[in-house]
């Protein structure tokens, strides 16, 4: 079935121009010379693409979107502008633009775009049909966890995955799981097919960055003895994935900026023009609002990564997922070390539900691979965790822990010592040994701590119990 287009352009040149090429390539073209036009057309009919000019005689294009979706949530819009500011196109993509050209085009970079766009929609009408006759949604590979925050994170994955290429910026603390929601996004979408292709910003510098990412040319620098292709050509028909994007240098800003803009761009030292068709994902712990306003991060290149965002919650946002997902860590680690029913003692339970988790997921995978390794294929008891965890971690947000804070600043360090003491032998159920290697202790500097701190009748009690 031949797909149908409608061009929304007020030049007349140009619109017959596109449509005659159009007609060309064996699409039905249907033309309108002003937004008004258009819409009548679009009740009318039911286009797979529409090509729109944001300055139309009537009506903005922007007000045309708006009011086309009305009519049909379905139909793909690449907008035409002479007016090529970054707010101006972002404002078309939250608008709900599939992609933009900037005229002067060439027609060959045209056709490219409609055969692309054309693509994408075949695509989403398969997903649709899919969605359609499921009963729920997919779940999505990988993830654990049943919290709100989580839940509701995972449905703007699937949404956001299905926005064409339109940049994500996934903002989270570190050891959130960051790189795997960017790994959902593209598992998800219909690039899956395509290369994914990651690049830490942080972790090579600034020089070797920009001819990672681009590439170079021979002879570029002193050590470019062959031409190299960059991360952006590998990626090609998929997904750049920019870990720590707010590590990046300022001088490479500008560079990235205009590749996400355009998709084309030059290697180090070259003089050719390459284009790419490649989606965007990039992520950070860092505030790059705050970055931007002191002057360490270019304002156009925040406001066009942060298109579609994803915030990944913070473990301790999601206490009802703490114990799954230590479950399910630790059956990983025993796995890989060959241990047969590992599992947690119940005495850790409300020791990992209670730990606020700095170090996110990734912390308590590191604690979980930790424990078994010293539990000897045994059940995992308190004695196992770090001594941080044996600790309450005191928020001083809370006006609860801050009369608690006071209260601690008033004891001596002996009287300190002396309730450490007994808190860890509480939670190791009097046992001397765990207890002393929890403290960072031996056995006897322990015997000695519970004679000086006349702890006796509480060890009875705690024997007892």
């Amino acid at each position: 079935m031949k797909a149908k287009i409608l061009i929304i352009e007020d030049e007349t040149t140009i619109r017959e121009m596109l449509a005659e090429i159009l007609k060309k390539q064996g699409y039905i073209i249907h033309q309108a010379a002003d937004g008004t036009s258009g819409l009548k057309l679009i009740q009318k009919h039911n286009f797979d693409l529409i090509l729109l000019d944001l300055r139309l005689p009537d009506i903005h294009g922007l007000e045309v979107m708006e009011k086309l979706r009305k009519f049909d949530n379905h139909v793909l819009v690449v907008v035409m502008t002479a007016y090529p500011e970054v707010r101006t196109a972002v404002s078309a993509l939250k608008a709900g633009a599939h992609d933009y050209i900037k005229k002067p085009f060439e027609l060959d970079e045209m056709k490219k775009l409609v055969q692309r766009s054309l693509e994408t929609q075949h695509l989403r009408t398969e997903v649709e049909r899919l969605r359609i006759s499921a009963v729920q949604p997919a779940p999505i590979d990988g993830f654990i966890g049943n919290s709100p925050p989580f839940l509701e994170m995972l449905e703007i994955i699937r949404k956001v995955a299905a926005a064409g290429r339109v940049p994500v910026l996934i903002r989270g603390e570190s050891g959130t799981g960051k790189e795997r929601v960017a790994q959902s996004i593209h598992y998800l979408s219909q690039r899956a097919n395509g290369p994914w292709v990651t690049l830490n910003c942080s972790a090579i510098s600034e020089g070797l960055l920009e001819s990672e990412m681009f590439g170079h040319e021979k002879g570029a620098f002193t050590d470019a003895k062959t031409s190299k292709r960059g991360l952006l050509e590998l990626a090609d028909g998929g997904t750049l994935f920019l870990d720590e994007i707010g590590d990046l240098a300022l001088s490479l800003q500008p560079k990235l900026l205009r590749a996400i803009e355009t998709h084309n761009f030059r290697r180090v030292g070259g003089q050719q023009e390459l284009h790419v068709d490649v989606r965007f994902v990039a992520a950070t712990h860092r505030d790059l609002e705050a970055m931007v306003k002191t002057g360490e991060f270019r304002q156009d290149l925040y406001y066009r990564l942060n298109v579609a965002t994803i915030d990944v919650p913070s473990l301790r946002s999601r206490k009802s997922d703490i114990l799954p997902l230590a479950h399910h860590f630790l059956e990983q680690a025993a796995t890989t070390m060959g241990i047969h029913n590992a599992k947690l003692d119940p005495s850790v339970n409300e020791l990992l539900e209670t730990y606020l988790w700095p170090g996110n997921v990734r912390g308590l995978r590191n604690v979980m691979e930790r424990a078994l390794i010293l539990s000897d294929g045994k059940p995992v008891i308190p004695a196992y965790l770090p001594k941080e965890i044996l600790v309450p971690t005191i928020d001083s947000n809370s006006q609860s822990n801050t009369e608690h804070l006071n209260t601690i600043q008033i004891l001596s360090l002996a009287e300190m010592e002396k309730h450490h003491i007994q808190r860890v032998l509480t939670a190791n159920d009097g046992n001397k040994t765990w207890a002393a290697k929890q403290l960072g202790i031996t056995r006897l500097t322990l015997r000695n701590k519970i004679k000086q701190y006349a702890l006796v009748d509480f060890m009875d009690q705690v024997n007892g119990n």
